[in-house]
């Protein structure tokens, strides 16, 4: 079974212990490309508060369109975030969205890795 602080330092928390999950039923090579891959989609939390914040500023629903959810990114372009709350409320929830993100990338990379 493969560590996932040598694997990926750089996560933390709630993401470390539910790729933990994923890898433990993984040998060192699944685990290694799993990680390999992960890193290359892998959001990170910081990334998406700055772009919530150019959001804010500038154009509304680009964090959503970085995460995949082009519906609330259209509906947060032509409505300028909800009238701007729901830009607020994504940036209180920045983690939370990068969390989701990144545990969807990381069940479509598991089943990927296990394939092989």
């Amino acid at each position: 079974m493969a560590n996932v602080l040598e694997l990926l330092p750089e996560i933390m928390g709630e993401e470390q212990m539910y790729i933990s999950g994923l890898l433990k039923n993984m040998d060192d090579k699944q685990a290694m490309q799993f990680a390999n891959v992960y890193r290359t989609r892998r959001k990170d939390p910081q990334t998406i508060l700055l772009v919530t914040l150019v959001g804010f500023l500038g154009i509304s629903g680009i964090q959503r369109f970085i995460t995949d959810q082009v519906g609330l990114g259209i509906l947060y372009l032509f409505t300028c975030g909800i009238c701007m709350i729901g830009t607020i409320i994504d940036l209180v929830n920045y983690k939370k969205i990068a969390f989701e993100y990144n545990q969807r990338q990381a069940n479509q990379i598991a089943v990927m890795a296990k394939s092989l």
